[in-house]
């Protein structure tokens, strides 16, 4: 096992010749907590010794040769020694960046041909991915539904269903419908651009004053309609300014807000250019709906139906003249229309088929992609319980339940399939194999509409080929999943590090707060202390690099936890962290950063902040304030360590926003002002605004006890700490 040598010299010393030496080192930097590295080349980091040093307590792999190592409040004492080291001046390496020039420098290494492939997935998800959790509730209640259903409880596709199923079917239906305005929403702030223009956009042609020129018998001036004789779809236009305008209804799409939310940040940015700052609260977003809405109804919806309609016609005629083709090309195909909302024409071709020949040819081959779909989900999970991942495996075991009871696909694509696209390639395999069957073995028909999950197999003719054939598919894609890793190889350092990183904290805590006075458990707790270097607090780490400016740390008895003074009456046990800031208070699991929900740097609370104003939580001294201002290192009276860290990765902003008015080594009183944040600058920048406050020192405490779930003012408790 490795030693470090004593002190921080040492720690420096060892971290550098651990990353391959100075030589091997392009860039450095730091933020609150950690070392951020640039390398020349990754795979001359010996990241198994990083993990044994104490005073570390993590390492993060990441893709382009980046490297980070969690140091926790000692990180700006340890970034300077080691930038001072002689053999850093002889190398030359030594010229700091920031992070911003060094993240700028490796996304422009990585943009190659197919970097618009990228960005164009990366804009889906972020499209999709917050309505994960309201996908998943509508696809339960889908679920229900679909399992009373086989049941012959009820009818779920009777028309003339009771009040209460029709109120039972517009909650799940609420999510789907307007689907489109939540994408555009989504669409719209991950462009940088006002939500709540997009969202508005895409509402106008969704009101009922739009949809109810649909129905020929509205009396509505200047209205026409006519049926598709191919879907059997009603088509109106309406004469709006003497243009003719064509009617659909929007309801479900997705790919017209997605093209839609492109057009309007083209409209919206060029406003931003022409009008003055202080006037553009009115006249952007005025002149972005009056530019975007008529468009969108005139040409962008359009253009998204049509594309969909044709896509529909052409499968028809397919189906007659090549039934093998057909049975093949549909499952390889959806896999691409769904993410874009396109499958949605193919529904209403679907019911034309039963209302007029009385089966449908389209749902059986669609479900050997539903299936390959949900095998890739259960690839993903077997996968997440193997590297022991609790939020991934909780995200696999609802898509995959709402799959295979629900049959609905949606929570699988965008809160996994779209975000790993590893996962495709291997997923359309499936789509092949169980397509391949169902052609060979004469087709799938069906005399319903079904969703296609575990529950509608029985709907389905011959039901022994349906069954053959999406069994092939979900197999097959599960296999090739679990087998070759949903995750790049870098992928997967990064996610078993940060697995790593939050297991040894956890373990850490459990030691720390164990009371067991049985000796043989005491000697083996001990010796496992010693040989588990992972192990380590940032306590003893944060109070040795800041011994020498504030002194040592009080009560620091043999055998007692750092910083914690000996003999303190039992009524002082306890002390109150209050909201630094005003807002929303969530668990670190929520939080978008894996050192911080992995607990790491101890437990806390994330808080979504309501304004700009940062308070001192809690009565101590300030031991580090950042010179950009994100983040604030306070410790008690009595030791607790608390880190204040504003947003996800505003480090990159070089301050800009931030107005600190502290500085470090001053004693500062809960309610005290800390900094005044621009949070419309942090969003402009497009970095989260969630406020962490954790507890650095959290494995030497009894308990660190959040209290989520709350809208609180700034002052209000939120964390009690029990010592």
């Amino acid at each position: 096992m490795n030693t470090p040598a004593p002190g921080i010299d040492g720690l420096a010393e060892e971290i550098l010749r651990d990353v391959g030496g100075a030589e091997n080192i392009e860039s450095l930097t730091h933020c609150a907590t950690r070392l951020r590295f640039q390398l020349h080349d990754g795979g001359k980091v010996d990241q198994a010794a990083l993990d044994a040093l104490d005073g570390v307590m993590g390492t993060v792999p990441q893709s382009g040769d980046r490297f980070q190592i969690v140091i926790g409040g000692a990180v700006a004492n340890v970034h300077a020694k080691i930038i001072n080291l002689p053999s850093m001046s002889r190398s030359g390496a030594a010229r700091p960046q920031s992070d911003a020039e060094v993240k700028a420098a490796v996304r422009a290494k990585s943009r190659g041909r197919f970097a618009w492939l990228d960005n164009f997935f990366e804009y889906l998800s972020d499209s999709f991915r917050p309505l994960l959790g309201v996908l998943l509730g509508a696809s339960l209640i889908i679920a229900i539904a679909s399992v009373l259903d086989a049941l012959g409880v009820v009818d779920f596709r009777a028309e003339d269903k009771s009040a209460t199923w029709v109120f039972v079917d517009a909650m799940w239906r609420s999510v789907l419908y307007f689907l489109p305005i939540m994408v555009a929403y989504n669409a719209a702030k991950k462009l940088q651009i006002d939500p709540w223009v997009g969202a508005t956009v895409m509402a106008a042609v969704m009101t009922p004053n739009f949809t109810g020129m649909l129905n020929p018998d509205s009396g509505i001036p200047g209205v026409t309609c006519s049926t598709n004789a191919t879907l059997g779809t009603q088509q109106c236009v309406a004469d709006v300014f003497g243009l003719p305008l064509q009617l659909n209804d929007y309801g479900g799409q997705v790919f017209v807000p997605l093209l839609m939310a492109a057009l309007l940040a083209l409209v919206y940015k060029g406003l931003q250019r022409v009008f003055p700052e202080n006037i553009q609260l009115v006249f952007v977003p005025f002149f972005s709906m009056l530019i975007t809405i008529p468009v969108t109804a005139f040409l962008v919806g359009p253009l998204g139906v049509w594309a969909g309609n044709g896509i529909g016609e052409g499968l028809a005629w397919l189906n007659g003249n090549a039934p093998l083709v057909f049975a093949i090309f549909i499952p390889l195909l959806y896999p691409f229309l769904v993410p874009l909302g396109l499958h949605w024409p193919l529904n209403a071709l679907m019911l034309q088929n039963i209302n007029t020949i009385g089966y449908d040819f389209i749902q059986g081959p669609m479900g050997a992609w539903n299936f390959a779909c949900f095998g890739a989900t259960a690839g993903v999970l077997l996968l997440s319980i193997r590297h022991r991942e609790p939020l991934m495996r909780q995200t696999a075991t609802g898509a995959l339940a709402a799959g295979l009871f629900g049959g609905i696909s949606e929570p699988s694509l965008y809160g996994i399939h779209l975000r790993f696209k590893r996962i495709y390639p291997r997923m359309l395999v499936g789509c092949l194999v169980g397509g391949v069957i169902v052609g060979v073995l004469g087709g799938v028909d069906t005399e319903v509409f079904a969703f296609t999950s575990v529950l509608t197999i029985p709907v389905f003719s011959p039901v022994g080929v349906y069954l053959i054939a999406i069994t092939a598919a979900f197999v097959t894609a599960m296999v090739l999943v679990y087998f070759s890793d949903y995750r790049t190889r870098e992928e997967r350092a990064q996610a078993n590090a940060e697995r790593d990183a939050a297991e040894a904290a956890a373990r850490g805590g459990a030691t720390g707060t164990d009371t067991d006075t049985d000796t043989d458990t005491d000697t083996h707790r001990e010796t496992a202390a010693a040989d588990d270097r992972e192990l380590v607090t940032v306590g003893a780490a944060y109070a040795e690099a800041t011994a020498d400016a504030t002194g040592p740390a009080t009560g620091t008895a043999s055998g007692a936890p750092t910083g914690i003074a000996s003999g303190a009456p039992a009524a002082a046990n306890s002390i109150a962290l209050r909201a630094p800031v005003a807002g929303r208070v969530t668990g670190l699991d929520t939080v978008e950063d894996p050192v911080f929900s992995s607990r790491a740097l101890g437990e806390g609370v994330g808080i979504e902040p309501a304004d700009g104003r940062i308070v001192a939580p809690v009565d101590g001294e300030l031991i580090t304030v950042a010179d950009t201002g994100h983040a604030f290192g306070i410790r008690t009276p009595h030791g607790v360590e608390v880190l204040i860290h504003i947003g996800i990765d505003t480090v990159q902003m070089q301050g800009e926003g931030f107005d600190v008015h502290v500085a470090p080594g001053r004693r500062v009183s809960s309610g005290d002002l800390l900094a005044e944040v621009d949070l419309d600058a942090v969003r402009a920048a497009n970095h989260p605004t969630v406020t962490l406050m954790t507890v650095l020192n959290t494995a030497d405490l009894a308990a660190v006890e959040p209290h989520t779930g709350q809208d609180v003012t700034a002052g209000d408790l939120v964390v009690t700490v029990r010592r």
